[in-house]
C-alpha cells in the first residue's frame, strides 16, 4: 500500500509539474487551508505516542531504495526531483496522525441501542443492576472488577470482616455482561472520548501478559453514563501520596491490615528502642468525618480485645491519634458529636486539633509545628475530581466535578449523562452540589436507570433519538440520615433531613444494633449478606484473625 500510494502521487506530482509556478501555489495554499480546517480528537496521554509514530513512518519512506523498484518493472521518479510530489505525500501521510482504534463500532439498524457505563461504583452498580437488557445492549470499562461495600470497608482493615465480604462481583450485579452476546464488561481504564463520534478511548488494565502493551482500544455508544468517582483530597500537601495510606478500596484495606501487623510484630524484635518502639505502634488517622472516626473506633477495639491477648509484650505501646482541623462529624447533631468524642477518648484514642504541613516517612509535621512520628498514617480527609474527570473537555459544576442538569445531563452535548461522585449539578440550575455519598449515589443510579427504561421503550435509545422524548420529573435528593459506628458496641444514628433540621437522633448500643442491621439489609447479594453474618459471629466469639498474608 505505501508503494502503490508513492507511486500514485509521485505521478500527480509530474503532472503538476508541467503546469506554471502560480499552479503550484494555489495547490499549496489549498493544501495548507485544507489542513488547518482538520479536525482531531484530543485523547490524554496519546498524541505525544502519535506523532512520534507517524514521524518515525515518514522517515522510513525517504530510505526507500527507488533502484529496486526499477528493478521490479516499476518506474517511478524520485519525490526528490518534484518538491510538491514530496508534498503530497507528507499531506497524505499526515492523515495517518489521527489514532487507529479497533473495538466496538456503532451499533447498525435493528440491533439494541448500546450503553456504556464508565466505573463501577454505587451510583454504576445500582444503574446496571436495574437496566433493562431486553432494550438495551450494556458494556462497563472499570479498572475493578466488583462493587466495594465501602461502609463496612473499615472493619475489613482489622479482621472483624473478610475482604469478600464487601466485595460484589459486577457479573453478578448484571449478568448480562456474562451471558449476553452484545453485553460486555472490560477492565480497562478510559482514557479519552470524542462526543462527536460518540466513542470512547481505552487502556486496558494488564500486568504485561498482553504481546502489546498498553493495549489500547475504542468503544462505540448510543447512550454513555459516566460514574467513574473521584480520588482522595490530599489538598497539594507535600509526601501525602508518597507514605500516607487511603481508605477507598478493598486494595487500600488489604495495605493497611498488612502495615499494621507488621509494625505489630516488628515491634517484639529485640533490640528496638524505646522511642522506635512507640512510633511504630503510633497509628495516625487524619480526617475526623465517618470514615476516619469508623477507623479510629475499629483499631480501638481491635487493640482492647486482641492486641491485649495476642501481643501481650507491646500492648502498652501501641496507640492511636485522631487528627482534625475542625470539630469530628461535623455534619452530625451536636450531642451526637460530644457523644462520639467521649467515648473515643474514653477508649484511648487520642484527638487532636490541627492541620497537617507535610509529611515525612516517619513523622507529620502540622502547621504549628508540632511534629507527631508514626508507624502507620490513614488519611481520610474526603474526595475531590479524579484527573480523569479533570482532564475532559465538558462543562464542571462547583467544585470540578461533571456539570449535569436535573436530569443527570451533560447538557453541552448529545447522550452523555454523569453520576455519583464525579458529577455535580451546575450552578445555573440553582441547585447546591450535593455530598459525595454513598446513599446520593445509589438513588441517583437508581433515578436514572429508570429515565433510560423508559426512553428505551418509546424507541429513543439510539444515538441523537431523545431529543423530542419528555424526560418527566427532575431528580429530588431526600437526605435520608447518617450512621457511624465509634467501637465498643457503640454508634450514632442521625435521621435529620439536613444539618439545621430537627429529627431523631440515637447513640449507644441500640443504635448499633440498628447501624448492623440497617448495613446487613444493604449487602448487595444473599451471598456476601451470608458472609458478612458469619464474619461478624466468627469474630465475636473467636476474636479477629490475625494471619498476615502477602
Amino acid at each position: 500500500m505505501a508503494l502503490e500510494r508513492i507511486a500514485r502521487t509521485a505521478r500527480n506530482g509530474f503532472r503538476r509539474s508541467s503546469t506554471g509556478a502560480s499552479t503550484r501555489t494555489t495547490d499549496k495554499d489549498m493544501l495548507c487551508e485544507r489542513a488547518s480546517t482538520r479536525n482531531y480528537c484530543s485523547i490524554p496521554s496519546l498524541e505525544s505516542e502519535t506523532r512520534s509514530n507517524s514521524l518515525s513512518y515518514l522517515s522510513s519512506i525517504s530510505k526507500v531504495n527507488h533502484n529496486r523498484f526499477l528493478s521490479r518493472g516499476i518506474s517511478i521518479t524520485p519525490n526528490y526531483q518534484f518538491p510538491f510530489a514530496e508534498r503530497i505525500v507528507e499531506e497524505s501521510d499526515s492523515e495517518c496522525n489521527e489514532p487507529k482504534y479497533t473495538g466496538l463500532e456503532a451499533t447498525r439498524p435493528g440491533e439494541k441501542p448500546r450503553v456504556v457505563v464508565l466505573g463501577t461504583g454505587w451510583a454504576a452498580c445500582r444503574f446496571l443492576k436495574g437496566l433493562d437488557t431486553k432494550v438495551y445492549d450494556v458494556v462497563c470499562i472499570s479498572p475493578r472488577n466488583h462493587m466495594v461495600f465501602t461502609p463496612l470497608l473499615a472493619s475489613t482493615c482489622v479482621g472483624t470482616l473478610e475482604f469478600r465480604s464487601v466485595a460484589e462481583p459486577v457479573s453478578h450485579i448484571q449478568s448480562a455482561m456474562a451471558t449476553s452476546p452484545n453485553s460486555y464488561f472490560y477492565l480497562a481504564s478510559c482514557v479519552g472520548l470524542d462526543t462527536g463520534k460518540h466513542e470512547v478511548y481505552c487502556e486496558t488494565v494488564s500486568d504485561g501478559s498482553l504481546s502489546h502493551e498498553p493495549y489500547r482500544f475504542k468503544v462505540a455508544y448510543d447512550k454513555l453514563v459516566i460514574a467513574a468517582g473521584a480520588e482522595p483530597l490530599t489538598f497539594g500537601i507535600k509526601g501525602v501520596k508518597e507514605h500516607a495510606f487511603f481508605l477507598r478500596d478493598v486494595n487500600h484495606a488489604q495495605e493497611i491490615r498488612k502495615k499494621l501487623l507488621l509494625n505489630l510484630m516488628l515491634s517484639e524484635h529485640p533490640g528496638i528502642s524505646e522511642e522506635e518502639r512507640k512510633r511504630i505502634l503510633h497509628c495516625v488517622v487524619i480526617g475526623g468525618g465517618p470514615t476516619g472516626v469508623e477507623f479510629s473506633g475499629e483499631l480501638s477495639d481491635f487493640i482492647m480485645k486482641d492486641v491485649q491477648e495476642r501481643y501481650t509484650h507491646v500492648k502498652d505501646y501501641i496507640k492511636v491519634t485522631l487528627i482534625e482541623a475542625n470539630e469530628i462529624l461535623s455534619s452530625f447533631d451536636v450531642g451526637l458529636r460530644q457523644y462520639a468524642t467521649n467515648h473515643l477518648t474514653k477508649a484511648g484514642v487520642r484527638l487532636m486539633r490541627g492541620v497537617v504541613k507535610e509529611v515525612h516517612p516517619k513523622k507529620i509535621v502540622l502547621n504549628d509545628g508540632t511534629d507527631v512520628p508514626y508507624g502507620l498514617l490513614v488519611w481520610s480527609t474526603g474526595v475531590g475530581p479524579s484527573e480523569f474527570v479533570k482532564k475532559l473537555d465538558l462543562p464542571k459544576s462547583p467544585g470540578g466535578r461533571i456539570g449535569v442538569d436535573g436530569w443527570m445531563r451533560v447538557p453541552s452535548v448529545e447522550d452523555v449523562f454523569a453520576l455519583g461522585d464525579c458529577a455535580g449539578f451546575l450552578e445555573h440550575t440553582g441547585r447546591p452540589v450535593l455530598p459525595a455519598l454513598a446513599q446520593v449515589a445509589e438513588r441517583e443510579g437508581k433515578f436514572l436507570v429508570e429515565l433510560f427504561n423508559r426512553i428505551g421503550k418509546q424507541d429513543a435509545g439510539k444515538a441523537f433519538s431523545a431529543r423530542d422524548i419528555p424526560l418527566g420529573e427532575q431528580f429530588v435528593y431526600k437526605h435520608l440520615g447518617s450512621m457511624a459506628t465509634v467501637g465498643g458496641y457503640k454508634a450514632l444514628v442521625d435521621l435529620r433531613q439536613s444539618k439545621d433540621a430537627k429529627g431523631i437522633s440515637l447513640a449507644g448500643f441500640l443504635s448499633w444494633f440498628i447501624w448492623r442491621s440497617a448495613y446487613l439489609t444493604r449487602v448487595v447479594s444473599w451471598r456476601n449478606r451470608f458472609y458478612v453474618a458469619v464474619n461478624w459471629a466468627t469474630t465475636l466469639v473467636f476474636g479477629r484473625d490475625n494471619s498476615r498474608i502477602g
